[in-house]
């Protein structure tokens, strides 16, 4: 995957094929949506990360620094500086939730997969249906 061509039709980072996936999953509609949102900035950060190298060995998250410099390359927002530290800002929070999710796995973050993420959310969901309401007797 290009930094600077992204896979998906719309523009995005995910194929149709992964948004495909994404959707097909019986986790509630906004669960789904926060999937796709982490998904999509998975995608980016890896993105981000080989730019100038296909192959990074690591598997780290780029730090913020790395992050601001491909954005402002990024034409539809190189001129706006607010959005790009909002972006950047975004992009790091989701980086920390990846790093959880891979410190889980005992994996760098950057060596996750789309079905890494949907095996998360579908645990995590299966582990609320699990639990008591509030309020109810044991």
């Amino acid at each position: 995957m290009s930094a600077e061509r992204p896979a998906g039709m719309d523009g995005g980072p995910l194929s149709p094929a992964e948004l495909a996936e994404l959707e097909s999953t019986l986790l509630p509609a906004l669960e789904r949506h926060h999937l796709r949102l982490l998904a999509h900035g998975l995608r980016t950060l890896q993105a981000i990360a080989c730019a100038g190298d296909p192959r990074p060995q690591s598997g780290a998250l780029p730090d913020l620094d790395a992050i601001r410099a491909w954005a402002a390359r990024q034409p539809p927002i190189a001129a706006d500086p607010a959005f790009i530290e909002a972006l950047s800002g975004q992009l790091q929070a989701t980086g920390r939730q990846l790093a959880q999710l891979a410190a889980d796995l005992d994996r760098p973050p950057l060596s996750l997969e789309l079905g890494d993420l949907i095996a998360w959310a579908t645990r995590a969901a299966d582990q609320r249906l699990r639990q008591p309401p509030p309020g109810a007797s044991p």
